[in-house]
């Protein structure tokens, strides 16, 4: 029996009226490619490395998504894509593979289930994300989903939205960790009660890419009613002073760059002074949700299922509101099939309060779980290959899609990423339970969409040439992260050659047994570590010159060359 899930629709027909009004205008010779091009990045529409088919990105807000959503998601995937969806670091769904002239068909049924594209790509305000656990978190300061709604709608479909200088993103955080890293975005919100009153404290300016910049601390804090009036302060501020000439130096990081501190403060008082005097950007919270969680469930009789303790123990956490706990699913690579979201879509009649959430370390979280129905959930999403164990451990990798379909991308990331995962669980890396506690993030070029730079370790992809041979390469950050302080960057410390980055993973894990001291982190190790004492223990494996089938991509069949497009991420 399906029960009865509201969600927030976020779609409009009328988008999609305007998307083939567009399309038919480009067909005709009306529109110009890049015309054509700058308008459908902004409505989700995306080049792909293969020229004749794109991706779509799902937009979806802090990355709730119930039943229907996934009914919805699930049939574009198998109908239109290649029968599965990929989880981003922005909790959105990218299908790829999709034709031109299957768009309006699959917009359609996304719209059906209140889903939009519009604004998930281009130079405009992108998916607004959040913590997936604030609204169960014992550390969260309150919940933050409401705020990132409300948010979200501001700026949906906003004047200014859809002709920025470059991408905004904006992060809200339920707790100090920050662990939606509102330090690496444009716009950061932290929740904090002062004096019994709700507020956030602000970071701005903030990114990654090849020149990673922490956000500066705008406001240590401000009412929760006055976020509103600081976000489209900020989005003005960005639109008249961000840099039009040079798409590449086009984000509000290269504005504080430009401007330093002091002027760009001032700036933002200038521009927020114009906005409270018009009374702007007063948000209005939604109605708190209906949905009610499941009853208990004890369909598993006798001995727990094989496998239940180890994932218990590390994919459930005990929620704030007793007798509940949250379960993550652990997505390989952010990858979910068609079938399995169907088959997730069913068990939310059975589990949780029939929603679950993207997380922006591309897995999934169903909240509201009666701890008596836990091993039945187990035992359902094991049935369906959704039961690995380990999320947030080192062998759940965070990797951007890289060279399968990226133009930007140099190395195949996602394989990488794959053959790390396996060689942490080979028996001889002795030491990998100790180096459990700690991140492992991937990009496939240095643009930092697999946020390699706030990793414990990172590797981003890169190329080298040796006697006329171009070779796969993986340069290694050590030491990166976001918490209560912000975020740190990981220091550059030597290139790999890529077959060798997971043999060299399991060097960095038996350094950390060597030299860590008593009660150490590997993310305080890596962080304090000699890159010169990093390098010795890696060895040959780091210094030895490439040579014989080095020359392919790991995963790969074909000899490796580098075959960058033109990018559509600054179009």
């Amino acid at each position: 029996m399906t029960r009865q899930v509201f969600l927030p629709k976020f779609s409009d027909k009328r988008d999609i009226a305007e998307f083939v009004e567009k399309l038919e205008a480009f067909e005709r010779g009306e529109l110009s490619a890049d015309q054509f091009r700058s308008f459908r990045l902004l409505r989700g529409v995306y080049g792909q490395r293969q020229s004749d088919v794109q991706m779509l990105r799902v937009k979806i807000p802090f990355g709730r998504l119930g039943p229907d959503q996934l009914h919805a998601v699930a049939d574009v995937a198998d109908k239109y894509s290649r029968g599965y969806g990929h989880v981003t670091t922005r909790q959105n769904i990218q299908l790829h593979f999709v034709k031109l002239a299957n768009a309006e068909a699959s917009l359609l049924r996304m719209d059906e289930a209140g889903l939009t594209t519009r604004e998930a790509c281009g130079n405009s305000v992108r998916t607004v994300t959040a913590c997936e656990l604030a609204e169960v978190c014992s550390g969260a300061a309150f919940d933050v989903t409401p705020y990132a709604d409300a948010i979200t709608r501001h700026f949906l479909r906003h004047p200014l939205s859809s002709s920025l200088p470059r991408k905004f993103k904006i992060a809200l955080s339920g707790c100090g960790t920050d662990c939606a890293f509102g330090a690496i975005h444009d716009i950061g919100f932290i929740a904090q009660v002062r004096d019994g009153q709700r507020g956030f404290k602000v970071y701005a300016a903030g990114g990654l890419s090849t020149t990673p910049q922490a956000a500066i601390t705008l406001h240590e804090f401000v009412p929760a009613a006055e976020m509103g009036r600081v976000g489209e302060a900020l989005v003005r501020l960005f639109h008249a002073l961000g840099n039009r000439d040079n798409k590449a130096r086009a984000r509000m990081k290269y504005v504080l760059r430009k401007l330093g501190e002091e002027k760009f403060r001032a700036k933002y008082a200038e521009f927020r002074a114009a906005v409270d005097a018009e009374a702007m950007a007063e948000l209005t919270l939604p109605e708190p949700p209906q949905n009610v969680p499941a009853g208990a469930l004890d369909e598993v009789k006798g001995e727990t299922p094989p496998g239940y303790l180890a994932w218990r123990a590390t994919n459930v956490l005990d929620q704030k509101q007793d007798g509940y706990a949250a379960a993550y699913i652990r997505l390989f690579l952010g990858d979910i099939t068609s079938a399995q979201m169907r088959a997730l879509a069913a068990l939310l009649s059975r589990f949780g309060d029939g929603t679950i959430r993207l997380t922006v370390d591309q897995n999934i979280l169903v909240p509201w779980v009666d701890k008596k129905s836990l091993p039945s959930l187990y035992a359902a999403l094991r049935e369906i290959g959704l039961g690995l164990a380990d999320v947030h451990k080192a062998g759940d990798v965070t990797s951007c899609p890289g060279a399968e379909s990226c133009n930007l991308a140099v190395t195949s990331s996602r394989n990488v990423a794959r053959a790390i995962s396996e060689r942490l669980e080979a028996s001889d890396v002795s030491g990998a339970k100790a180096l459990e506690a700690t991140t492992i993030k991937i990009s496939g070029c240095p643009n930092s969409c697999g946020q390699h730079h706030i990793a414990d370790i990172g590797w981003h992809g890169a190329a080298k040439t040796v006697n006329g041979t171009t070779y796969p390469m993986y340069q290694l950050h050590l030491g990166g992260g976001v918490d209560e302080s912000g975020a740190r960057f990981g220091r550059q410390v030597v290139k790999v050659v890529a077959k060798r980055v997971p043999e060299a993973v399991a060097l960095l894990v038996k350094l950390f047994e060597s030299d860590k001291t008593a009660d150490e982190t590997p993310a305080v190790f890596f962080k304090r570590v000699d890159p010169k004492r990093v390098v010795a223990a890696l060895g040959e494996v780091a210094t030895a010159a490439p040579a014989g089938d080095e020359q392919v991509d790991i995963g790969e069949d074909a000899g490796f060359h580098v075959a960058i497009g033109a990018g559509e991420c600054a179009a």
